[in-house]
């Protein structure tokens, strides 16, 4: 791979954890709709109700919150007391302030990469207030040269990224944990992407394993090792 100039790293679970926060409420949820029906049931019936909300409300935790209240109304047929309702809400505000601790390597490879020279760019996706706030909270902003969030990572969102910068397949390289997000877009305009795995992951930023089958990029095992990559 030669010089980058730009590196661009994803943030949920690729800086700093966040699914785990998701899973744990959503366990919280199957509790309190246990009365109401099976887990099964209850997490079939929350993803068709995100994947539907999805246009309207975007990604994070407040579009979260709203898809959960929804799905308890249909699945409690409007039984819900709004005691209910206020422990959803509970729910979804922690999913607001929760403490954002970096992963590990997560420092040291960006503060050798700052001394590299490169220009290090935080390109996330979600809801602008929550992702402002998770940023100040993680107390890494002052490591990037630009900071983008947007409100999906697909090719055209990448395209107009590239043209903004300048960035050609040559001195651009996107880093990040969801194959759908970070990876793909960013290999099928011909770029370097680089997938770091992470033990949580949505079950929306699943990829058919046939659709990777003739995409190049780079997979590693540990953030650390985009040193050896990126020089």
């Amino acid at each position: 791979m030669p010089i980058q100039t730009f590196i661009a790293f994803d943030a949920d679970d690729t800086l700093w954890p966040n699914q785990p926060h998701f899973d744990h409420v959503e366990a919280q949820l199957l509790k309190l709709l246990a009365p109401y029906a099976d887990d099964a049931t209850i997490n079939a019936r929350l993803y068709d109700v995100q994947r539907a909300n999805m246009q309207l409300f975007g990604y994070g935790a407040k579009s979260f919150m709203l898809s959960m209240i929804e799905t308890t109304i249909q699945l409690s047929g409007g039984a819900v007391v709004g005691a209910e309702i206020q422990q959803i809400l509970n729910l979804g505000k922690d999913l607001l302030r929760f403490p954002i601790e970096p992963l590990p390597d997560v420092v040291d490879v960006l503060t050798e990469l700052k001394q590299r020279g490169h220009k290090l760019i935080l390109l996330t996706k979600g809801d602008l207030f929550d992702q402002e706030s998770k940023i100040a909270r993680s107390d890494l902003g002052d490591f990037f040269d630009y900071v983008e969030i947007v409100s999906e990572k697909d090719v055209p969102t990448y395209q107009r990224l590239f043209t903004r910068l300048g960035a050609t397949p040559k001195n651009f390289v996107m880093i990040g944990n969801s194959l759908k997000s970070d990876v793909l877009p960013v290999a099928r305009l011909g770029f370097s992407a680089v997938h770091v795995p992470y033990h949580a992951n949505w079950i929306h930023e699943h990829v058919p394993a046939e659709l990777l089958a003739e995409v190049k990029f780079w997979a590693v095992e540990r953030l650390r090792e985009v040193l050896e990559l990126v020089k």
